[in-house]
């Protein structure tokens, strides 16, 4: 059987894509474990990262029954989402540190201060809201061009 060279890289394309999504279904599954192990349920602001998670795979969900450029699109905004939570979630962790290390060491300052708070030790840890990140780029990276946009592109073009 002879498969022209655009079939075959489509069908790479859809294996790399299939990886991505499994990578990213793993890692949320991962977060999640660890986020109820470590009780991240405490207040409002630490529920937004298992939120985010539900939507998304809410956001799947409709993207598996309804293949259309709508859900990928629904599905891109909330790995936006996912980017921005990281980048806040990371200030509140560095927030929480620096007030811990100066009621340890009420004499921190500047740059010192700086230092101690991103180090590790003490909970939380400020870089750990970088997963969210992390995974809004996975997610973000598995609906590159993919063919339910390309085939809405194509319906508008007509």
């Amino acid at each position: 059987m002879n498969t022209s060279p655009t079939q075959a890289n489509d069908t790479a394309i859809a294996t790399i894509r299939r990886i991505l999504l499994l990578i990213f279904l793993l890692g949320e599954f991962g977060t999640v474990a660890e986020l109820l192990l470590l009780g991240h349920t405490e207040d409002s602001w630490q529920l937004v990262p298992l939120g985010l998670v539900l939507l998304s795979l809410f956001a799947l969900l409709c993207h598996a029954v309804a293949k259309r450029a709508a859900t990928v699109r629904i599905f891109q905004a909330t790995m936006l989402l996912f980017m921005i939570s990281g980048i806040v979630g990371a200030w509140f962790h560095y927030r929480a540190k620096v007030e811990f290390k100066l009621e340890m060491s009420p004499g921190l300052a500047g740059l010192e201060l700086f230092w101690e708070a991103i180090k590790g030790g003490a909970v939380p840890p400020v870089l750990a809201p970088g997963i969210m990140i992390q995974l809004g780029l996975i997610g973000l990276a598995y609906t590159f061009r993919h063919p339910a946009l390309a085939a809405s592109t194509q319906k508008t073009n007509q």
